[in-house]
């Protein structure tokens, strides 16, 4: 069991440390410590119900639906670009950008902009339901459970990891000019990721 679930522990982490738009929203709370512990499990805990749908088999069969990749990767392409164009325009006004000493923000809109960032993002689906589903079959019973263990344990680890060690970097946020860099760079990313997405569509 344990090389099972420390296989899973390790893909899912070399999955998810990459920047992406959950990583970089959730950095962004963690700075301003508003809802982390929320924001942070509803992150871990879609990785890890997408994580138990690809290992029970669901992977192969998004794999095969042209129509719903399409549907999500255009939805997913639609939503960064708007959530880019929201970065930037904070950028262009750092006087609002100061960390908060205790989370004051609309937690309900906090909780639907990490949902969308993680359910309207194709990449999601491909890391953990079609990826790491798919190599769950190297696995069977109980080794295959530990597997997927394994790797919904690094979403969760990385996950709180990086919204509660966020505040550690809160000195350098201190000048409205740090959190302007941030926001131009979570809007690059989000645009990046948008446009791959695009790219990905029109080459299908």
């Amino acid at each position: 069991m344990f090389p099972a679930a420390l296989s899973g522990f390790l893909l899912g982490a070399s999955l998810i440390i990459a920047i992406g738009a959950q990583n970089a929203f959730i950095l962004r709370q963690g700075l301003l410590r508003e809802h982390v512990f929320v924001l942070s499990f509803i992150c871990a805990l879609s990785d890890a119900l997408l994580i138990t749908a690809g290992v029970a088999g669901l992977g192969t069969l998004i794999a095969q639906s042209p129509t719903l990749i399409s549907v999500v990767t255009l939805g997913g392409a639609a939503f960064l670009f708007w959530y880019a164009s929201i970065a930037f325009r904070r950028a262009l006004h750092p006087e609002v950008l100061k960390a908060a000493n205790t989370g004051n923000g609309n937690l309900k809109v906090a909780i639907g902009t990490v949902l969308a960032l993680t359910f309207l993002n194709p990449h999601v689906y491909l890391d953990t339901v079609v990826l790491l589903g798919g190599l769950s079959a190297r696995f069977e019973g109980v080794n295959r459970a530990a597997y997927g263990a394994g790797a919904a344990l690094a979403s969760f680890i990385w996950f709180f990891g990086l919204g509660y060690g966020a505040r550690l970097l809160q000195p350098i946020f201190a000048k409205p000019t740090a959190w302007r860099v941030l926001d131009v760079l979570i809007g690059l990313v989000m645009a990046g990721i948008g446009l791959s997405l695009l790219v990905r569509f029109l080459n299908n």
